[in-house]
């Protein structure tokens, strides 16, 4: 790890924990990652090959597709959909479980834009806060978010960079969500002006409970699509 990846993971962590000695401001409140040149399925990937979505996006009230492999298996990796940096890696509780939230920065007619896409109810966790990943790098594994649930993933991109694991206080509506699908449907190949971009961090609080880390991926696993 490089020390300004280091960097990174120590001020979320002081985040987390409401900073050293109240400090959190002086922190930096961008960071550099790399502008994602399209987004993928965040399971079967590509696609979504062997997989389907038996509850999807409502406004209103379910803000994300529940995506099911066909055999419902525990443990089947999980991807980025897209180049991005790690905010949030680490047990949400409540109804989210294990919880990975990535931004990325992505440009649409020229114009520089920031998601967030977020990946609930994992088995075991893969990256950690201030990792940088790319487009289809395993993330984490298909759970059951600590047993509540049958094997699925819950899925959500999101417009609001303020939401992280508390949906509360932020409207359930498409001004602060996308239909993910739909999403990744318009933006499987992006033009990418530049290559790195700055993306905003610390603009949601974190938990204090770390995830259950997993073992790191294997090369086969963490190939990604070019």
């Amino acid at each position: 790890m490089g020390m300004r990846a280091l960097f990174l993971v120590i001020c979320l962590s002081l985040v987390a924990t409401g900073g050293a000695f109240g400090q959190v401001a002086a922190m930096p409140r961008t960071h550099i990652t790399r502008v994602a040149d399209g987004f993928d399925f965040p399971a079967g990937k590509p696609d979504g090959r062997g997989y389907s979505v038996y509850r999807g996006f409502t406004s209103g009230r379910h803000m994300g597709v529940d995506m099911n492999a066909v055999k419902g298996r525990i443990g089947d990796p999980i991807y980025s959909v897209a180049h991005g940096l790690v905010l949030m890696a680490r047990d949400a509780r409540g109804g989210w479980g294990n919880l990975v939230i990535v931004r990325h920065a992505y440009y649409v007619n020229g114009k520089l834009n920031f998601v967030d896409s977020a990946y609930a109810h994992l088995d075991r966790i893969i990256v950690r806060e201030g990792q940088q990943v790319l487009r289809g790098e395993q993330v984490g594994t298909l759970g059951t978010g600590g047993g509540r649930y049958a094997p699925h993933l819950h899925f959500e991109m999101r417009k609001n960079l303020n939401i992280g694991h508390n949906q509360r206080g932020n409207g359930k509506t498409l001004a602060h969500y996308f239909d993910p699908l739909d999403f990744i449907r318009r933006n499987r190949t992006l033009r990418t002006p530049t290559a790195t971009a700055q993306v905003p961090i610390y603009t949601f609080p974190l938990p204090s409970r770390p995830g259950t880390l997993g073992p790191a991926p294997t090369a086969r696993n963490s190939r990604t699509r070019r």
